[in-house]
C-alpha cells in the first residue's frame, strides 16, 4: 500500500506563514500527481494545490491562488504545500493526497486528477 505521512501545521497569526510535508513511500512516487486539500468544520473537503507528475503543472483553488505554492521533490518521495499571508478562513485540516488509488478510501478530483490515497491530516489554526 501507499503509505503518505504528513508534518507541519500548527498555530500561526494571520498574515504569517507555514509549510506542509507530506513524505510517501510504498510506490514510485513521481508515477503520480500530489495535492493537497483541506477539510474545515461543517464544510466538505476542499481542493486546495496540485501538482501533476508529467508536465508539472499546478492548479490552485481561487481562495488560495498567489499565496499558496504546491511542490515536490521526487529523490525525497516529498510533498510540500508552502502557505503564506494565511488567513483565519484557512484555518482547517489539512491532507496531502496521491493519485494512487487505494481500496476502501475516499477519492476527490481536482487538477484533472483522481487522489485516491491519503494522508493522515494536519491542524493549521490561523488566528486574529
Amino acid at each position: 500500500q501507499v503509505h503518505l505521512v504528513q508534518s507541519g501545521g500548527g498555530l500561526v497569526q494571520a498574515g504569517g506563514s507555514l509549510s506542509l510535508s507530506c513524505v510517501v513511500s510504498g510506490s514510485t512516487f513521481d508515477f503520480y500527481a500530489v495535492a493537497w486539500f483541506r477539510q474545515a468544520p461543517g464544510k466538505e473537503r476542499e481542493g486546495v494545490a496540485s501538482i501533476s507528475n508529467g508536465d508539472r503543472s499546478t492548479h490552485y483553488a481561487d481562495s488560495v491562488k498567489g499565496r499558496f505554492t504546491i511542490s515536490r521533490d521526487k529523490v525525497k518521495n516529498t510533498a510540500y504545500l508552502q502557505m503564506n499571508s494565511l488567513k483565519t478562513e484557512d484555518t482547517a485540516v489539512y491532507y496531502c493526497a496521491t493519485e494512487h488509488m487505494t481500496a476502501g478510501q475516499t477519492t476527490e478530483v481536482m487538477g484533472g486528477h483522481i487522489f485516491g490515497s491519503w494522508g493522515q491530516g494536519t491542524q493549521v489554526t490561523v488566528s486574529s
